[in-house]
């Protein structure tokens, strides 16, 4: 079988998000089990964060009009009237004239609106020199400036991150409605591969590598993997196991045999699992041509190349997207990217995007890709990177010193 219906990396991205759309089934789970997941309501603050007005910086809570003109040379003098504790209510109101002590975090009397900062004055057995004026609100947080009650917080398809589930906390959430996890199927095909645990390799035989790092990313992006093993080059086993597999699972993932060989029975298993059928048979891509995307219902299958190094890069681009387009995530970037500066001229072919894999080196405040030159097929390249350059396909190639964007591989 040749290739058809090759497409560009933008095309192949476009029918995924076409065709793939969010499992709604829900789970609500104890914030704390909550990452990695993707909130299916959205959040409105209940309160406001922080809930009283709180200093920034140790010092002395004033009222800022009493501070102007405040120089090395000629300090104002303000009465200490008491000192604040971290956690306690304040209810004695400033007056003018007056100061207050204050820890950072601690609540800001009534009646005052700044904080002037230790460093900036003396106090002298309760008379307050201030050798700096402040301005209003300075060095202070204002009550609901974080967060506002009412304030849509989160939305609907936000992924939830560790900045994301400590605003939760911060608001006393200790539960959130999420769509549930998707699950993943992996199978690997192929005659030569066995068992990653395989002590002893007789001549001809490769370990399976790829159900590792699939796996992994499924897991890394909140998904469920279930295992199918490994299947020989024989269409009749290799469509029954797929079959099984696939009716467990919201996505399938096949690894080895989507090329052209002969006993390549990828394609013809792919199709035979429902219609439309198969979206992309190939994209224009280096490495990782022959990538199979397909919809049986409204599951998406996705072929990967067996190599280790195109399986993990073509899943990272479209895998993830289709990921993501399960789990309901609205704001998807595929995947992490930096801008860098590219250390040498490197060709490329037009109309095919190109990845070249590389590592990252800071130089003087910026970062700079270094290619790490190898065959495609090779696992220590792949190890020794931090991220692909992505060429796209309109370009014949980058310059030294040029602006790149860099694909993050961790």
């Amino acid at each position: 079988m040749q290739f058809y219906n090759v497409k560009s990396v933008e095309e192949t991205l476009a029918i995924i998000k076409q065709h793939v759309a969010p499992i709604n089934a829900t789970v609500t789970l104890p914030l704390p089990e909550a990452r990695g997941h993707v909130l299916a309501e959205d959040i409105i603050a209940p309160e406001d964060v922080p809930g009283f007005d709180r200093s920034t910086v140790d010092g002395y809570a004033v009222k800022a009009q009493d501070t102007y003109g405040s120089s090395e040379s000629t300090p104002q003098f303000l009465e200490v009237v008491g000192e604040i504790e971290m956690g306690e209510e304040v209810t004695q109101r400033l007056q003018g004239g007056q100061a207050m002590a204050i820890p950072t975090g601690g609540m800001l009397p009534p009646g005052s609106d700044s904080v002037i900062m230790v460093e900036y004055c003396e106090n002298m057995d309760g008379l307050l020199n201030t050798y700096r004026q402040v301005a209003p609100m300075e060095n202070v947080i204002q009550k609901g400036e974080d967060i506002r009650q009412g304030d849509k917080l989160l939305a609907k398809g936000t992924r939830l991150r560790a900045q994301e589930l400590g605003a939760l906390a911060s608001l006393g959430i200790t539960e959130v409605t999420v769509y549930r996890p998707i699950r993943v199927g992996y199978l690997s095909s192929g005659d030569e591969i066995v068992p990653f645990q395989t002590k002893r390799l007789q001549v001809g035989q490769v370990r399976d590598i790829n159900q590792l790092t699939i796996a992994a990313l499924v897991e890394e992006w909140g998904g469920e993997v279930i295992l199918g093993g490994i299947v020989p080059d024989e269409y009749e086993t290799f469509k029954w196991t797929a079959q099984r597999l696939f009716e467990q699972v919201d996505f399938l993932v096949l690894s080895g045999g989507s090329s052209v060989g002969a006993k390549d029975y990828t394609t013809e298993v792919i199709q035979s699992l429902g219609d439309p059928g198969v979206l992309v048979h190939g994209v224009s891509i280096k490495p990782g041509k022959p990538t199979i995307f397909s919809m049986a219902g409204n599951k998406p299958v996705l072929g990967l190349p067996g190599h280790p190094a195109s399986a993990m890069l073509i899943f990272l681009l479209f895998g993830q997207t289709a990921m993501g387009r399960l789990q309901g995530e609205t704001e998807h970037n595929i995947p992490r990217r930096i801008e860098a500066r590219i250390t040498q001229n490197i060709a490329s072919s037009p109309g095919r995007s190109d990845y070249i894999r590389v590592r990252l080196v800071e130089r003087e405040g910026e970062w700079w890709a270094e290619p790490v030159l190898g065959k495609s097929g090779l696992i220590s390249t792949l190890v020794a990177s931090d991220g692909v350059v992505e060429i796209a396909s309109v370009k014949e190639g980058v310059r030294q010193g040029e602006w790149v964007p860099v694909l993050l591989l961790r």
